[in-house]
């Protein structure tokens, strides 16, 4: 595919393009030079098993569908550690509105929108927009996700595993699945939508009931293990 035929969606406040990186990755990484980091940190580690996971399968299940379905967006938001709270915010909500724009024209579980921030080593600006902007996404039955360099959320399977350790921090959005529940306990609104998405024929005011009694305040980054419900052989979906 030809640079000019590859796909992109411009962001209506920031002017970013989110670009279709399996279109042509070539083109791609030409033109965004921290674009090879994102490439191998798919291709080389999240496709793969680890042995620190805790489970059998590749660190996360559904990359590879969606490199090979070309349902991954991403952009790269300039400015390093110039960036501002204001300017990442506007990228994701950029974010946002194009992955909902795409999220019928492909398989809701393979659809992903990356937002890298390249040469941020303020990772705390990830974290408060992360933080300020889950709401929002949650309750369209999506998730956000924070990843950066050192970033120490634990595994579902292991403590000591940090799959949101990321060579460039970036913020995710993805589906949400039935297996997110640990981490969306620390709000009774987070904890609402994932009912919803997850059974949504429980009557509204019951969901409301089991939100407030299952939610948790001040979850460590080190608790998401302990919160994992499902079993082994219980697959994401």
């Amino acid at each position: 595919m030809t640079a000019s035929t590859a796909r992109r969606h411009v962001g209506a406040r920031t002017g970013f393009p989110w670009c279709n990186v399996f279109d042509d990755p070539g083109e791609w990484e030409r033109r965004n030079p921290d674009a090879a980091t994102l490439v191998r940190y798919l291709g080389d580690h999240l496709v793969h098993p680890h042995p620190q996971l805790g489970r059998d399968g590749p660190v996360c299940p559904f990359v590879r569908h969606t490199m090979t379905h070309h349902s991954l967006w991403a952009a790269a938001v300039p400015g390093g550690n110039d960036l501002t709270v204001e300017t990442m915010t506007a990228a994701v909500d950029d974010a946002f509105e194009i992955y909902r724009c795409l999220r019928t024209d492909a398989d809701a579980r393979m659809l992903a929108s990356v937002t890298l921030f390249p040469g941020l080593t303020r990772y705390e600006l990830v974290d408060a927009v992360h933080l300020a902007r889950k709401t929002a996404v949650v309750d369209e039955g999506l998730m956000l996700g924070q990843f950066y360099p050192g970033c120490g959320v634990s595994g579902l399977w292991n403590k000591d595993f940090r799959p949101l350790d990321a060579p460039v921090p970036m913020l995710v959005i993805r589906k949400m699945m039935n297996t997110d529940f640990p981490f969306l306990v620390g709000r009774a609104e987070w904890l609402y939508a994932y009912l919803t998405q997850v059974a949504p024929d429980l009557p509204r005011r019951l969901r409301w009931s089991i939100a407030e009694r299952l939610h948790i305040a001040d979850v460590a980054d080190d608790a998401i293990t302990d919160l994992r419900v499902h079993s082994f052989g219980e697959h994401a979906r």
